[in-house]
This record gives C-alpha cells, sequence and structure tokens, in this order.
C-alpha cells in the first residue's frame, strides 16, 4: 500500500541539518502541469508538427550523450524561429514549466537531461546560416547548426571554424555555447567562448536580449562571456555571431610513438617550454589506440602511448618548428616520428583520434568519459595515479586526451552486467575529478558539469562562492524553470549515494513522485 501523501522516508541527521526523503502521492502531477489548456498553448506556439506528447516519440529525448541518466519529458516543441521560442517560454514562465533546451543531444554531462515535469525545446528546425560576412570573419548561425557545418560553408573563401570538438559533425552550435565546447585545436584557437561575438538570446521570461555584439569586447559588462558555458542555466540562445579564422599556409601533423604514457606527457610540457604553440597536441594509450585502430584503421603504430603534434603557419615557420618538435620527442624515447605526407593522411590521424570516444565501446559494453583539467606539468604524475586507481578497482581506464591544455579524457572501462561494478565506475571517475582538483585542476575542461559533476561542484568550490554564483543565475532566471536542477550541488538526502539515481518502487509504479 502506498503511504499517506507527504510520509517522510530515511530521516536522519548530517551535521546541523536534518535530512529526509519525501515521497509526495501525486497521482497524475505529469497531466496536471501540462494540462490540456496548457499543451494547446504550447500547439499555438510552435504551429503543426511542432508539438509531441506521444510516449514513443518522447523516448527520443530521455537522454543525452550520457545515457546512464534518462528522463521521459512531459513534452517536446519544435520552434522554427526566435518569435515561436518567445511564444514557447512565455508559457513556461506563465506556468511556471521547467525547459530544457536541446541540439543535437551529445553532450556529455547529462546538461539536457530533460525534467520530467517540464518540456524540451529541441532546435531540430532552425539549422539556418543566416549570415556570411568574409570582409569582417563573422558568421551568424541559428543554434541548431552542425558545428563542421560552418567550416564547409567558409572553406572555399579561405576560412575555418576553430573549436573542433569530437562530434563536430553532429554537434551544434546552439550547444557547444552551453557547454563552452573546446576541442583538439584550442590549444592555440581558444574554446568556443574565444570565438562568440555576439548573442540573441530568450531569457526565462520570454524577453528577447542581445550580449556582445558584431565585433570584439563590445563596452560594458561581459554578459555574452557570462552566458557561453551556462549550461542552459541563463535562458536559450537563438542566434550566434562566431568569428572565423584564416586557414593557415601551411599544417603537418607528426605522430609520435613513445613507450610509456609519462615520456609522451614530458614531451609535451618540453615542447611548450620551448615556446612552441602547436595548434593541437593530443595524447592517446595503449587500449585507446588500439580501440580507434579496430573502429576507423587510421594505421596507428601499436605504442603504449602516441603524441600527436599538429603545427599550422608559414612553411618556414612549420618546418623549423616541427624539426625541433621531433627532436624533442627524440629526447624523450620516441621510437617512431612519423609526419603525415598528404591532406588524406593528416585527416586519417585525426580521424582515429576523434573516433576514439565511440571505440571505446569496442572493448567494454558500457563506459564513462570523464572531463578534468590539470596542470600541464602533472600530466605525468596524475596520470600514473589514475593507473593505480584503476587497479585497485580492478577497472581499466583508458585515456585520450587534449594534452597541450592538461585537458583530460579518461575513460572508465566496466560491464554494467555485473553487480555493482556501473558504482564502481562512477565512484571511480568522481575521485579521477578530485584528484584533478587536489593537483591544482578542475572538474570540467568543455563537457560541462550538466546532472554528472553536480556533486563535484561542492568539491572545487566553497559555499561562498557557490552562493554567489547561484545570486548570477537568480538574476537571470528567479523562478528557475531554466533547465533547473544541473550545475550546483543539491543537498544529498538519506538514501542517495554517488551515481545513478535509483528511483523509489512507488515513483516506478508511476504513483509518487521525489521531491
Amino acid at each position: 500500500m502506498p503511504p499517506p501523501n507527504g510520509q517522510t522516508f530515511d530521516e536522519c541527521t548530517s551535521g546541523n541539518v536534518k535530512q529526509s526523503r519525501i515521497l509526495l502521492i501525486v497521482p497524475d502531477q505529469k497531466a496536471s502541469m501540462l494540462s490540456a489548456a496548457i499543451l494547446a498553448e504550447l500547439a499555438a506556439a510552435v504551429g503543426p508538427g511542432g508539438l509531441i506528447v506521444e510516449q514513443n516519440q518522447l523516448q527520443t529525448y530521455e537522454c543525452d550523450g550520457l545515457a546512464a541518466l534518462r528522463t521521459v519529458p512531459a513534452a517536446v516543441v519544435l520552434p522554427r524561429s526566435t518569435a515561436e521560442v518567445q511564444a514557447v517560454i512565455r508559457v513556461c514562465d506563465r506556468h511556471t514549466i521547467p525547459f530544457v533546451a536541446r541540439g543535437a543531444g551529445t553532450g556529455l554531462s547529462g546538461g539536457a537531461l530533460p525534467d520530467g515535469l517540464g518540456i524540451v525545446i529541441g532546435f531540430a528546425r532552425m539549422t539556418r546560416i543566416l549570415d556570411i560576412d568574409i570582409p569582417n570573419q563573422r558568421v551568424t548561425v541559428e543554434p541548431g547548426v552542425i558545428n563542421s557545418h560552418v567550416s564547409q560553408r567558409v572553406a572555399a573563401q579561405g576560412y575555418f571554424y576553430a573549436p573542433d570538438p569530437s562530434s563536430q559533425t553532429v554537434c551544434t552550435i546552439g550547444g557547444n555555447v552551453a557547454e563552452n565546447a573546446g576541442g583538439a585545436h584550442c590549444l592555440k584557437y581558444g574554446f568556443t567562448t574565444t570565438h562568440v561575438l555576439g548573442l540573441e538570446v530568450v531569457m526565462p521570461t520570454g524577453e528577447l536580449a542581445h550580449f556582445g555584439g558584431s565585433t570584439l569586447d563590445a563596452p560594458g559588462y561581459d554578459l555574452a562571456g557570462v552566458f557561453v558555458g551556462s549550461e542552459g542555466t541563463l535562458g536559450v540562445v537563438t542566434a550566434i555571431t562566431l568569428r572565423i579564422v584564416k586557414k593557415p599556409e601551411t599544417v603537418q601533423v607528426l605522430l609520435a610513438a613513445f613507450d610509456t604514457i609519462s615520456a609522451a606527457a614530458q614531451s609535451v610540457s618540453d615542447i611548450i617550454a620551448a615556446a612552441i604553440l602547436p595548434a593541437a597536441m593530443e595524447i592517446m594509450d595503449r587500449l585507446s589506440i588500439r580501440a580507434a585502430e579496430a573502429s576507423v584503421h587510421p594505421n596507428y603504430p601499436d605504442a603504449e602511448a602516441l603524441l600527436l603534434v599538429e603545427v599550422d603557419g608559414s612553411a618556414t615557420e612549420v618546418t623549423i618548428q616541427m624539426d625541433q618538435i621531433r627532436a624533442i620527442c627524440k629526447v624523450n624515447g620516441a621510437w617512431e616520428d612519423r609526419l603525415a605526407q598528404s591532406e588524406r593522411e593528416r585527416m586519417l590521424v585525426w580521424k582515429g583520434r576523434k573516433a576514439a570516444f565511440a571505440a571505446a565501446g569496442r572493448i567494454a559494453p558500457n563506459y564513462i568519459v570523464q572531463d578534468g583539467v590539470i596542470p600541464r606539468t602533472k600530466l605525468p604524475v596524475v596520470l600514473e595515479a589514475i593507473g593505480r586507481m584503476a587497479e585497485a578497482t580492478g577497472l581499466q581506464v583508458s585515456n585520450v586526451f587534449h594534452a597541450g591544455d592538461g585537458n583530460l579524457h579518461p575513460i572508465v572501462l566496466y560491464n554494467a552486467a555485473i553487480p555493482g561494478q556501473e558504482e564502481v565506475a562512477v565512484d571511480l571517475s568522481i575521485r579521477i575529478l578530485h584528484l584533478c582538483v587536489d593537483h591544482g585542476g578542475s572538474i570540467t575542461g568543455e563537457h560541462g558539469v550538466g546532472k554528472e559533476k553536480q556533486e563535484a561542484m561542492g568539491y572545487m568550490y566553497s559555499e561562498p562562492d557557490l552562493a554567489t554564483m547561484q545570486l548570477v543565475r537568480m538574476a537571470f532566471d528567479p523562478q528557475n524553470i531554466a533547465n533547473p536542477d544541473k550545475l550546483f550541488p543539491r543537498t544529498k538526502l538519506c538514501g542517495e549515494k554517488s551515481g545513478p539515481y535509483h528511483p523509489h518502487p512507488l515513483e516506478t509504479a508511476g504513483v509518487a513522485q521525489y521531491f
């Protein structure tokens, strides 16, 4: 029998705070929040074909790239214009309905995980490139435009868009803005925030705002800088003006093989210490090398570690720097240093690197891709520590990462079918983030905090820091309806533990809601 409405379970005391797990009997809360009248308002806002409420179609939106966390939204809307986005959010504001914006759903931190009582605003129908201004090196796009399409549209004029996350052929610019996405070439060219000039934003009230402008360094507060990387908690972006970059005269890629990952990491520090700034420096360990080789056949040598170094610029400068880099790698024990001899070979080298995350599925049925940052000089000691932590748990951790800026992507491999192993994997992945903080780093470099790393925020920041961030959030969104319950840690309740949320049986039965 279900308990009386509001019955408290599992009460306990943590410090001076009494914590409890409360189940409220809400037999049809989802339906009551999105009543027929509200659904009619949403349908009117987005027009025919723009509202999804069928359960089998809603399941398409139940998770992003962090598939371990799933929540089916109450409804999905697919607007075609800024005006329609405004109309949708005004409905949400009027009825206090949570909303989550979603691009391609490739995020890896659960940032686009729906709120079960709210709606998802999908941008699959806002995919237009609105303006290309080559003389001023800028492009204006809608949020649903795929990252790589920007470079494709300006390639003939000799330009490209620099941020290149591994998912760049499918991820969207709107999602890149939400997470401040990076990629291999951000070592030299910077993250998404470096390339955003201006934003058109629908605020959580439905008002339209413009942050930044059409040029760099607009006067006043850098509100575009505040918005980029805010993970959808401050509003919804509907147009983005991007800075594009002139293609370099020459590009060369070196692939160096080492017997230890520490030797590859030391080479990275030595290259930077020699006052060389490559466009990209990436490291892959043996597990990721073999997985990528099996997946897309990039013809990598079978080594303990590979260092990929790309240098661009004038032909003379590139030749001089590449000679220096090869010498540094030799000193650190590289037993093969292979220079790509054609554009096809260069693209094949990067194809293997960009396929590394997905290729992890070839060596384990389940995996967690983490995203921590450390000072570059700490690479050898932290990588060795991760190896010891993995060995202690009996799990394998594959390492493939942006070595040049110390952005680690340890991939924790496990089998969810083995009882308890998923919990061990999640715990290990969080402890790796703590390790990064302990060495002066961060819990995220480009994937964002989302739902996955909420608790780790409390490890990295003090309570006053978090409180100040909340004040910023509330200034934009006082009703807390823009991607709620993301980014910030919340008080852990009795019965909760790290890892995927396991609902109470009454929730599963659909007769209760957990608050």
